[in-house]
């Protein structure tokens, strides 16, 4: 059984030959194990692909999660000097802003004056939102617009021509034999992003109302992206809502200013065409998976458990079997970063003694691999998931 074919079945709810492996590697371990230039990799979708395939080899992955969009071919047309320095660099543009990239972190994009921009609440004019990208090469711009262009007009026509180049690349770099998954941004995660975290949540105590307004437009954005995802042929379609954990807001803010709109994004790119759509929440969620269920969702990914989060895989297996896949419940840092292999031995082959019965698990940790994290402990999964994970 070939990887795409695993994944899918997994997806399914049903049994594979074996549980699936596949993890979301942190933009700083591929800058800092794919032998890649970082630099390339975050401004150029060839190399982009070429670091997340490296890397699913090394690691025997079954899938890639494509979680940055195309990058604009033009972009050192901007540029006027690149300073290499012992941990980065730093690249100055044509318009005095600078962007600081770290050896194995994302990179933070500054104006001329050195500071983040972020637009005030009132300034912003909810119809002329449609989605927010949090990782475009110059962060957030307002009115939003890709890189150093000019705004983008709301509609079908708001994602560049280059912006699927990444899905492309990486699937002529895997081939047909490996799933392969898109990823959006939650309306309510695009809010938090748009307006930076405390900001966005205090307006939703101030202003429901204009909150509720931007939340309607952003899904709209989200729709017409996950559906050019569909278009692409992924076998997948993440919705990343990363704050919407009880860490950030409560179960009636949750079903006020997530549940509505998630269940639109859901609905909205199956009218497009019908594939697996799971959903990225971090952190504590184990009061809410019914909620998260109510979007229509057919998966759940993270499932962090203490103490980074809340999840009892037990629990959640009960909770969630038959209705959704879960992907996830392996610590990120104290088990994959810090443990002896060992530890990791053993907490794996716990998750598959209890995920796998039935399918429907997803073997993975339960947010990002850290940078840092050693590839040998990564490269223990698949080996883990052959000898205890099979059906």
């Amino acid at each position: 059984m070939d990887s795409r074919t695993r994944m899918a079945r997994a997806m399914s709810l049903a049994e594979a030959d074996r549980v699936p492996v596949m993890c979301q590697l942190s933009i700083g371990h591929y800058f800092l194990h794919s032998g890649l230039d970082p630099l390339d990799i975050w401004h150029e979708s060839e190399a982009f692909a070429e670091a997340f395939e490296r890397l699913r080899r090394r690691y025997g992955f079954d899938g890639i999660l494509v979680n940055m969009p195309g990058r604009d071919p033009r972009w050192r047309d901007w540029v006027t000097r690149i300073e290499r320095r012992e941990r980065g660099s730093v690249i100055h543009w044509r318009n005095g802003g600078f962007t600081e990239m770290p050896a194995d972190d994302c990179p933070h994009y500054f104006q001329p004056d050195g500071s983040r921009y972020f637009p005030t609440f009132d300034e912003v004019d909810p119809e002329r939102l449609y989605y927010v990208e949090p990782w475009d090469m110059t962060n957030i711009t307002w009115p939003f617009g890709w890189g150093f262009d000019e705004p983008a007009t709301p509609g079908p026509d708001f994602f560049p021509p280059y912006h699927m180049d990444a899905i492309r690349a990486v699937r002529a770099r895997a081939g047909e034999g490996v799933s392969i998954h898109g990823e959006i941004f939650s309306p309510w995660s695009q809010f938090l992003e748009l307006f930076n975290y405390q900001e966005g949540l205090v307006q939703v105590l101030l202003d429901p109302g204009k909150t509720h307004a931007c939340l309607d437009r952003l899904t709209e954005g989200a729709i017409e992206l996950g559906r050019a995802q569909a278009r692409e042929g992924v076998d997948g379609v993440l919705i990343s809502s990363a704050f919407a954990g009880a860490g950030f807001i409560s179960r009636k803010h949750y079903e006020q200013f997530v549940l509505p709109y998630e269940r639109r994004v859901v609905a909205g790119i199956k009218a497009e065409r019908e594939l697996p759509i799971y959903t990225h929440t971090c952190g504590k969620i184990a009061d809410r998976l019914d909620l998260m269920l109510a979007t229509g969702t057919n998966g759940i990914d993270t499932l962090d458990p203490p103490p980074l989060g809340t999840v009892d895989l037990e629990q959640a297996k009960r909770e969630l079997a038959d209705k959704a896949f879960i992907k996830g419940n392996i610590d990120a840092v104290n088990t994959l970063l810090a443990g002896t292999r060992e530890a990791i031995r053993a907490d794996v082959q716990y998750r598959l003694e209890v995920g796998k019965p039935g399918g429907g698990y997803i073997l993975s940790t339960a947010c990002s691999v850290a940078p840092a994290t050693p590839p040998e402990n990564i490269e223990l999964l698949v080996e883990l998931a052959e000898q205890f994970g099979r059906y």
